[in-house]
């Protein structure tokens, strides 16, 4: 399994990253250290945070996910093993949100701390903030990376506009750019990054971390009629996939899936794979089961034919 590059950020990552979102949230502590301990034995080295991460849960104040990282890579001296990207700007409540520079250097110290780590590999602006001129966000970041505390910097939801923008800006000011795109992106969700998103990251050279790669598990096969909906938390989240189009996307991945002896959730993280706009999908895992199916995905190569046949069964 060969590396990529993020980008030009000289870093290199293989073609999956773990989304750390479930930990603390729907996997504890332990589970979590063995979820991870078992990622890196299996090569894999990619691990994605954010510290809003787990702040929608009642009692939580955000972080969890980041002070449970931390703690492993403390226990488990891993931390050269691996590529860990984590994310800012995002309300955190008592008026911690956004990109202003003041802003941003008290993020990365809370973050440092978490993951208790002296350096972030990839750093990323989880939401766009227009508030703030585009110069003085890159010029915070520029500050970091001189510091030593971030190697690279990335941008998450952000429109294919405001993208280039921020690249013009960091060009014309001679400042770090935004090396890597977390967007929106998965077979039921393709126009929402490659109608503008996609154009910009091929010709600008930006790497691609897509978050959804399995449509919040709908991508599984596990939800095909109404009545699975209740079958999880998450059910009502892919009600809107269950149309035509939908289980016209479950049936091609079916298919190849039997043709390849994967799992449609292989296949579907595979084609993303494949994808040369797309550096590594991010996707998660609950237990060593599903760990051990997402290091299948990134070791599924698919022929022409099945690509062919799911790129048209999940055409807008």
């Amino acid at each position: 399994m060969n590396t990529r590059e993020i980008g030009r950020s000289g870093l290199h990552v293989k073609p999956l990253c773990f989304g750390g979102n479930v930990f603390g949230w729907t996997v504890d502590e332990a589970t979590s250290f063995r979820l991870l301990d078992a990622w890196v034995g299996a090569g894999m080295n990619f691990i994605d945070t954010a510290d809003v991460y787990s702040r929608w849960v009642p009692g939580h104040t955000g972080g969890e996910s980041e002070t449970i990282i931390g703690k492993w890579l403390a226990k488990s001296g891993k931390r050269s093993q691996v590529v860990i990207a984590t994310k800012l700007g995002k309300d955190m409540g008592g008026g911690k949100i956004g990109l202003a520079p003041a802003y941003i250097r008290a993020a990365v110290e809370a973050s440092l701390v978490r993951l208790q780590t002296d350096v972030i590999d990839l750093y990323q602006s989880h939401d766009d903030d227009a508030g703030v001129p585009l110069e003085d966000t890159m010029g915070a970041f520029a500050d970091l990376i001189k510091a030593g505390k971030v190697r690279a910097v990335g941008a998450s939801n952000f429109s294919a506009a405001r993208l280039t923008q921020a690249l013009d800006v960091s060009r014309a000011h001679g400042l770090p750019r935004y090396e890597c795109l977390q967007p929106l992106y998965n077979l039921v969700e393709r126009p929402a990054f490659e109608a503008e998103l996609e154009a910009v990251c091929v010709e600008r050279g930006i790497g691609v971390i897509n978050f959804f790669a399995l449509a919040s598990g709908f991508l599984s096969g596990k939800y095909r009629s109404e009545a699975d909906l209740a079958q999880s938390a998450r059910g009502q989240g892919v009600k809107k996939y269950l149309n035509a189009r939908g289980l016209r996307v479950l049936d091609a991945l079916d298919d190849v899936a039997r043709r390849c002896n994967a799992t449609p959730a292989q296949v579907a993280l595979a084609w993303q794979i494949a994808r040369p706009s797309i550096t590594a999908p991010i996707a998660s895992a609950t237990s060593l089961a599903q760990l051990d199916g997402l290091v299948a995905a990134a070791h599924l190569t698919l022929d022409a034919d099945a690509i062919q046949r799911i790129d048209a069964a999940s055409a807008a």
